[in-house]
Formats: C-alpha cells, structure tokens, sequence
C-alpha cells in the first residue's frame, strides 16, 4: 500500500521489512505531509532528520536503479 502523510503532531515510525531480527542497525521512518523524518530506532528521542518528499522519491529510485530486485518503489515512496 502507498505511503500517506501524517500529521506533524503525531508522526506514525515504521520500520523497514528488510529489518528483521537485527536491532542494532536500524532505522524508523515517518511520513509526513512535507516529506519524511528518519530516526534512529535505538534512540527514539534523539535528533530526526526531515527529508523534502522529492528529494526521498529520489533516493529511493536510486535505489530501485542500484540494487536489483530490492523493489523500494513499491512501498517507500511518497504518494500525496
């Protein structure tokens, strides 16, 4: 399913499917109406970076384009 803004308030974190059992190097995101806010999930309370919505479209079809079948645009894409 699409990704949908969220409001600024209450972002909804997420973390990625490719994450698994791993804990120690992962990342949450959040959509919001602007774009994106990234965190570290070990430190939930610590610094977020805001990612404008063109920009993290960008990033994720470079990675659709550099690694092959990883399918990013499927679910990670921001749709307004």
């Amino acid at each position: 399913m699409p990704a949908s803004p969220q409001s600024v308030s209450e972002p909804k974190w997420f973390k990625s499917s490719y994450s698994g059992g791993n804990t120690t190097e992962c990342v949450e995101t959040a959509f919001l109406a602007s774009g994106v806010l990234v965190r570290d999930s070990k430190n939930i309370g610590g610094p977020r970076i805001e990612i404008p919505g063109p920009t993290w479209n960008r990033f994720i079809s470079t990675l659709d384009a550099m690694i092959p079948g990883i399918n990013a645009s499927k679910a990670g894409r921001l749709h307004r």
